[in-house]
């Protein structure tokens, strides 16, 4: 039987990924900063061609790719939130469904698939949970375009 910490705080870090989510696909790239990871945090999102860094270097990403006209509209839904309590300290993997519209030229666009596991080590700080280590892990992907090769 679970105690009322460890349900309040698998309840918090799910809440956490969801939020990341949110701010994703709001394109509200600066929150991540002071919302959702730690300063130390390392991030590999190379399973789809993104960067591997740490805080600063994936906020650069993340704005130079998603806060273009490249690509307007995005969805990341997540499932199967699985977490391993240690403490202060929590290891997960978490199923993600990414629906995303790529503009092309002469104003077509083209709506592609990507499902996903982030693997995730999480942090409790006096803010509350943050991710501490964030990798995209690739399972499939749906009519990509033809340029892009994951």
């Amino acid at each position: 039987m679970l105690s009322q910490q460890e349900l309040s705080d698998r309840f918090e870090i799910q809440d956490l990924v969801f939020h990341y989510s949110h701010l994703i696909d709001s394109k509200e790239i600066d929150r991540l900063r002071d919302e959702i990871f730690t300063a130390d945090v390392h991030i590999d999102y190379s399973a789809f061609g993104g960067s591997v860094g740490d805080l600063e270097e994936t906020l650069a990403f993340l704005k130079a790719s998603l806060t273009s006209d490249l690509f307007p509209h995005s969805q990341h839904l997540n499932a199967n939130v699985q977490v391993q309590l240690n403490g202060d300290t929590a290891t997960g993997r978490v199923m993600c469904f990414n629906p995303m519209e790529m503009a092309l030229p002469d104003a077509e666009s083209q709506t592609f698939f990507l499902g996903l596991w982030y693997v995730d080590e999480y942090r409790r700080t006096d803010k509350g949970w943050r991710i501490s280590r964030r990798e995209e892990v690739k399972s499939w992907t749906f009519n990509t375009p033809d340029f892009m090769s994951f």
